[in-house]
């Protein structure tokens, strides 16, 4: 049987990169809506009702709007905006955030794919405070950069206009209140809400996060090669599993693999641990793309889950 999916917003960056990944597919039918109807309500209510799974790329509540419109039992949702992702009746598309999350997003009605910054956080931090290495009260900074296409059209058309003269370091976000921290703190099991600094660069995709660790203020200080263990350890429990951890070098200083674009076009995520036993500091730092791992790649892979395929189809590793 062919599904059929429809991607309620595919006009956008999100959307155009999960139709892209879709194309060669011949399990699914992905249905369109035609562009002088995008903005009529009835037929995007009809296509919605009429898709085995929707995936929603749209604002907040544009994506609310687009659930509500649904009034069937049947259609499955994947949404790629924030409204979802920290709802106790939507399952988080983190596949590899637990042992059994893949077969949570398997079974799901309502999926929220997860946002692109809180990935590299989560899948550093939540192996250490589940090994309880890292307690959930530990002052927690996150920081990155990432490429421009993860702030939207209007971003991807200023810096595109601005071109060389456009900005090769921007932080932003420097009220501390970022969309995306509810989901960091919910789903790494922090009980305080971590700093998140983040940064645009001038290039268009790709990202590298940072998650530092002053570790002499706890009660049993681990070794860097205590934390990658545990880190490890995780995810090579993990079926099907596009998160890969470098081996552990607490000789490296500056290495290459650091470079934010150097997974582009794929749905891989890299953890690296650093670290100074001697200065009791460490940092667990993440390098995927920020419209693969980060957001388009994600939902393929959830819609592979819900669908019961193989989780690499259209995906590249």
């Amino acid at each position: 049987m062919v599904a059929k999916i429809f991607i309620d917003g595919e006009a956008g960056t999100t959307g155009l990169q999960i139709r892209e990944r879709l194309a060669d597919r011949r399990d699914l039918e992905v249905i369109s809506i035609a562009p002088e109807k995008r903005k009529d309500q009835d037929e995007r209510k009809r296509l919605l009702n009429a898709a085995d799974i929707a995936i929603l790329c749209l604002p907040d509540e544009a994506a609310k709007e687009s659930v509500r419109l649904i009034d069937n039992g049947t259609t499955r949702i994947i949404d790629a905006s924030t409204a979802f992702r920290v709802d106790p009746n939507w399952a988080y598309g983190f596949a590899e955030m637990d042992k059994d999350q893949a077969d949570k997003i398997a079974n799901a009605r309502f999926v929220a794919n997860p946002g692109c910054w809180p990935q590299g956080l989560i899948a550093g931090l939540r192996p250490l405070i589940a090994a309880g290495i890292i307690p959930a009260d530990h002052p927690v900074i996150y920081h990155g950069i990432s490429g421009y296409t993860g702030g939207g059209r209007q971003m991807i058309e200023e810096y595109v206009a601005e071109g060389v003269d456009a900005s090769q370091f921007m932080p932003y976000g420097l009220t501390f209140q970022h969309k995306h921290v509810p989901e960091m703190t919910f789903y790494t099991g922090l009980k305080r809400e971590p700093l998140f600094e983040p940064v645009v660069g001038n290039f268009a995709q790709g990202m590298t996060t940072a998650l530092p660790l002053q570790l002499g203020t706890l009660a049993k200080v681990p070794t860097g090669a205590e934390i990658h263990a545990a880190i490890a350890d995780h995810f090579a429990g993990i079926k099907d599993s596009f998160v890969k951890v470098a081996a552990y070098d607490p000789a490296v200083a500056k290495t290459p693999a650091l470079d934010p674009q150097i997974h582009n076009g794929t749905n891989t995520l890299t953890l690296h641990v650093f670290a100074n036993d001697a200065r009791a500091q460490a940092a667990v730092v993440a390098v995927y793309d920020n419209l693969g791992k980060g957001a388009s790649g994600a939902a393929v892979q959830n819609l592979n889950l819900m669908l019961g395929v193989a989780a690499a189809e259209s995906l590249a590793a």
